[in-house]
């Protein structure tokens, strides 16, 4: 498996790596500080043999007092470290998201990050995903700025507001998608146990956006803001979908398209093939069927409880004879679902 986040002891990573040569121009005493965390752990992601990201992840309560002005609050959640090697590539986003999981999953008031102002693509990926400029922070080697995304400022928008959920609008449907390709598309879902921790799980192709494209009669109905539930599909190997097929995900509409907005087989694939796991013959194929749509989402959570169908039949009251392609939710249906799955209440805004 490639390309995944993986938790290391800071003793078993390795300091003298040339990844970390700018944090040690950048921090002085930097060595010292990461040996004294041998015992503490943190996120690396490695391609190709080579370290390429760096996360280390900090639950703080109480008043930060380091910073000018002061941040009031009760608990919060601090970037203390994170560096990104820029090769063109998603691996900041896939950072960000496991650092918003983290502040999700410990209920906290805020998030926030000290960055030098020079490294103005990591910055302005902090500011794409709702961080805000709080203040300064001074170290021996200059002034950093202070970012800050706090979890009660609300923007009403979808990517400011991420991983935030607001209900109150939104139309709520249940999405059908094949095994093979859920997998993929939503690592930190895979099946493995009934009660998965989703910080422990495995990341690897772990973006906050995702594409989806089929032939689904309805998909067109969709309107940016509303709310998916992505359903597993029956197992091939599986004789029953009762106990196989199962409500793994939620997910934010962003935009949705039909095949007729495109010009042509080109410029579908440039589109789709953004955040899709579809390859080029994948999407070709679909596309020669006709009548597809492509739909853009936002991954917001997994579910830490999975729903199986008979779960979802016998207890929730989904209607076991309509067909479970793609079809809309009640709001009572939907807070079940939420309920019984494990999605934290600090996700959801109504």
């Amino acid at each position: 498996m490639k390309n995944y986040l993986e938790k290391k002891p800071f003793s078993q990573i390795n300091l003298d790596d040339p990844f970390f040569d700018s944090l040690k121009s950048d921090y002085p005493g930097f060595e010292t500080w990461f040996n004294k965390k041998e015992n503490e752990e943190a996120y690396i992601l490695r391609q190709n043999g080579m370290l390429e990201g760096f996360l280390y992840l900090k639950y703080e309560s109480g008043n930060i007092n380091d910073v000018t002005p002061p941040i009031s609050c009760e608990k919060s959640l601090k970037i203390g470290t994170l560096k990104i090697n820029p090769h063109g590539t998603r691996l900041g986003e896939r950072f960000i998201k496991k650092a918003l999981d983290y502040a999700i999953t410990g209920e906290v008031q805020l998030c926030y990050v000290t960055i030098f102002q020079k490294h103005a693509a990591l910055v302005n990926l902090f500011l794409k995903y709702g961080f805000t400029p709080h203040g300064t922070k001074n170290n021996p080697n200059g002034t950093e700025m202070v970012l800050v995304k706090d979890f009660s400022n609300l923007r009403e928008d979808i990517i400011k507001d991420y991983p935030l959920i607001d209900t109150g609008d939104s139309e709520k449907y249940l999405l059908s998608i094949y095994p093979q390709y859920h997998s993929a598309m939503f690592p930190d879902s895979i099946l493995k146990t009934e009660n998965i921790d989703i910080l422990e799980d495995v990341t690897h192709t772990n973006s906050i956006h995702k594409t989806y494209v089929a032939n689904i009669f309805g998909l067109g109905l969709l309107n940016k803001g509303d709310i998916l539930f992505i359903y597993i599909t029956k197992d091939p190997n599986s004789k029953s979908a009762e106990y196989s097929s199962v409500v793994s995900s939620v997910c934010v509409v962003e935009e949705v398209k039909r095949q007729d907005e495109f010009l042509n087989f080109e410029d579908f694939f440039n589109y789709a093939t953004t955040y899709s796991i579809f390859d080029k013959d994948d999407l070709r194929k679909w596309y020669n069927k006709g009548g597809c749509y492509a739909l853009k989402m936002t991954y917001n959570a997994a579910l830490s409880k999975r729903l199986i169908r008979k779960k979802l039949i016998e207890e929730i009251g989904l209607n076991r004879h309509q067909r479970w392609t793609f079809f809309k939710l009640t709001d009572e249906q939907f807070n079940r679902i939420l309920e019984e799955g494990g999605v934290s209440e600090s996700l959801i805004v109504n």
